[in-house]
């Protein structure tokens, strides 16, 4: 497995990073100060538009329709543009690369019928909509999908949708229509846990749906917002049931996959800005008589953090490489536990230390550090909380050593074997 960019990387991340620097960049503090007034800036679309006219469009997904604007790049050779877009909260957004869209366009172009595809998907596709995806509940630990009680059942021709969601992300940008629903089946049978539930498609305008608020994550609420929603005895059409019924849990699993794989690379990308930043604070600042970049402490915190970035982008890219060879997301299911372990500890890790360089000024809006450590933090509980992954992780390798139970048994030694002679003809 060679992880050099391959030439084809190297050219959309040079019309990427080229893209974020003539256009992006000086856009940033106008970004920042609309967000901090909860307002969606007014220069998004114009820049979605141009992104778009470039090429620079749909890069996230490898599979797509021959139709569909976007790369079609793999997941190995999207990880350093997702890294590059990861130095900007906001840039992904304008690239239609952002979550949840992404994974929610992916789900729907692996297992949408045609007629959702032409509602839903193209007009995701084309950047003429966001949407959102429905699973956490505040009323039970939503780590264990088998928890969840939002309920759907089945009423003639329709579907019935009842219970409330929170941490929605995407619900509150004004372009929303949609929300994938993670829901329980009425009729679901005992004893089959894993087949209990079903995704549903719901408008967001349908009646019945209400955005109850915004909620803040560490005291930041995001633009796109992080709802909590109700949903009154919302009925929709039978025909917006996505895939199977009792497929939801499967679905809903194959789509998070490679959603966390973006967000790790994402993650990467925001500890090269971290580290970036604390290694020119520590040439510039100086301490009892010295640089900071002289301290030994400070030198360690540094050394400390290339090599843990370094570690973990290499895990995340054996990563992206096996979801490029087509294996069944079962079989990736301890890889990328592991990247979202590794990713969201790293992200606490090095922004913590940049932050320590800095002093109090880490801890102010002037840098974007305050905001990385908040993203970091919240990474250990999206998608799932590290311990449902390392407990994930932990079930493969006791499996793994009960299939091999005796083959270590040599590398006992008994006290008989202490004074026992050795033979070796």
């Amino acid at each position: 497995m060679n992880f050099e960019p391959s030439p084809r990387a190297c050219e959309w991340l040079a019309r990427l990073e080229a893209f974020q620097e003539r256009y992006l960049l000086p856009c940033n503090a106008a970004w920042q100060a609309s967000a901090q007034r909860g307002e969606q800036p007014d220069f998004l679309p114009d820049l979605r538009a141009l992104a778009r006219d470039e090429g620079l469009w749909n890069l996230c997904l490898p599979k797509l329709p021959a139709d569909a604007p976007g790369s079609a790049l793999s997941h190995l050779d999207y990880a350093p543009l997702a890294e590059a877009m990861g130095r900007l909260p906001w840039a992904a957004e304008v690239f239609n690369c952002n979550a949840p869209d992404s994974g929610n366009m992916e789900l729907l172009l692996r297992h949408a019928s045609s007629a959702q595809r032409a509602r839903w998907l193209q007009p995701l596709l084309a950047g003429e909509m966001r949407s959102a995806f429905a699973m956490s509940e505040p009323d039970v630990a939503s780590s264990d999908p088998t928890n969840l009680q939002t309920e759907v059942r089945r009423e003639g021709d329709a579907l019935v949708v009842s219970g409330r969601k929170w941490f929605v992300t995407g619900a509150a940008n004004p372009d929303c229509r949609l929300l994938i629903v993670v829901c329980r089946n009425g009729d679901a049978a005992e004893g089959e846990p894993h087949r209990a539930h079903s995704l549903v498609l719901v408008p967001l305008d349908a009646p019945g749906v209400e955005i109850v608020r915004n909620i803040p994550v560490l005291q930041h609420t995001a633009l796109e917002g992080h709802c909590e929603i109700v949903f009154r005895q919302v009925r929709v059409p039978a025909a917006h049931l996505l895939g199977a019924w009792g497929e939801g849990f499967a679905l809903a699993q194959a789509r998070l996959g490679p959603g966390r794989v973006h967000h790790c690379m994402r993650t990467i990308g925001q500890c090269e800005l971290a580290l970036a930043l604390a290694c020119d604070r520590a040439l510039e600042r100086r301490a009892f008589g010295k640089p900071l970049a002289q301290q030994a402490n400070v030198q360690e915190w540094l050394a400390d953090s290339r090599i843990e970035i370094d570690m973990a982008r290499l895990l995340v890219l054996r990563t992206a490489w096996a979801l490029d060879q087509d294996a069944p997301p079962a079989d990736l299911r301890e890889q990328i536990a592991a990247i979202k372990v590794a990713a969201a500890r790293l992200q606490v890790r090095v922004v913590d230390r940049a932050i320590q360089v800095f002093g109090a000024m880490g801890l102010s809006p002037d840098t974007p550090l305050a905001w990385l450590f908040t993203w970091g933090r919240a990474l250990r509980l999206m998608d799932g909380p590290d311990e449902v992954h390392l407990r994930t992780i932990a079930r493969g390798e006791l499996r793994r050593a009960g299939d091999q139970r005796g083959k270590w048994a040599d590398y006992f030694t008994t006290p008989e074997q202490l004074v026992a002679p050795v033979r070796i003809r």
